[in-house]
């Protein structure tokens, strides 16, 4: 699906160049030449200022991606990541790079709780050899507070009166400033708090009178291993990498001044 998407967009790009030879307004008028409806360019030279600046909130749905410690099987358990919904809110900076292009700072903070699923595989609890491990396998979630600082660039296609597509890519940094722990036996496995992952995506840019909004769909592929070593427990045992995957749909509104 995310080739599928990038793929489109790669197409509409140059498409949405072809168009913008038409007006960037017009009139609509019915068959007996009379006008049904007028386009108005919405926030005319908008692109003509270096710096725009906004906010947005965006749901996200995130999972980690798992690898199993060596043996794994001996520890008498299963591990499976389940995605799970999550939040964040920031501000938004583009700086103009040409006539298409832009450098996008987009600082904010995410809510996100990642959930992995254990599942009993001939699992029994041995107290002598780990003291730490649970009488019986619950799954685990680690929930965190964190803060990112993704630095994209973001390649435009011409407008074509209130409306244009782009892609998006680049690196987000994020760190790690609380996390939320619940049921105890429900939080002993830990994650590492500093990640650096590679992201990517499509958007679209819809012009009105007074602001700009961009709904954006992302992809986030952690490159950090925040799995943290050194827990004895049978979950702490069972992995040895933990990677950060996340899904987010960002809703953009940019001020319009």
């Amino acid at each position: 699906m995310r080739l599928t998407l990038v793929a489109a967009a790669l197409v509409v790009l140059p498409l949405g160049a072809q168009a913008q030879k038409k007006s960037l307004s017009g009139a609509s008028k019915g068959k007996n030449g009379r006008v049904k409806s007028v386009t108005v360019n919405n926030l005319p030279g908008y692109d003509d200022r270096w710096l725009h600046l906004g906010m947005y909130v965006a749901p996200n749905f995130s999972r980690y991606k798992l690898e199993h410690a060596s043996g794994y099987p001996s520890q008498g358990v299963s591990a499976n990541s389940v995605v799970s919904p999550g939040g964040s809110v920031g501000f938004l900076a583009d700086l103009r790079i040409g006539e298409y292009g832009a450098l996008n700072f987009a600082p904010g903070v995410s809510f996100l709780t990642r959930r992995i699923e254990f599942k009993p595989y001939g699992y029994s609890q041995n107290l002598q050899q780990y003291p730490n491990d649970p009488e019986e396998i619950a799954d685990q979630e680690i929930g965190t507070t964190q803060v990112d600082f993704p630095l994209l660039f973001k390649l435009k296609s011409e407008r074509r009166r209130n409306s244009r597509v782009y892609i998006i890519g680049g690196v987000k940094p994020s760190f790690t400033i609380g996390g939320r722990k619940k049921d105890g036996e429900l939080t002993l496995l830990e994650a590492g708090r500093s990640d650096f992952a590679i992201e990517y995506g499509v958007g679209m840019d819809l012009f009105y009178p007074f602001f700009k909004f961009s709904p954006e769909l992302r992809f986030s592929h952690g490159l950090t291993n925040l799995y943290v070593p050194g827990n004895t427990d049978v979950y702490s045992r069972s992995l040895q990498s933990m990677k950060s995957n996340t899904v987010t749909l960002y809703l953009n509104i940019w001020s319009g001044r």
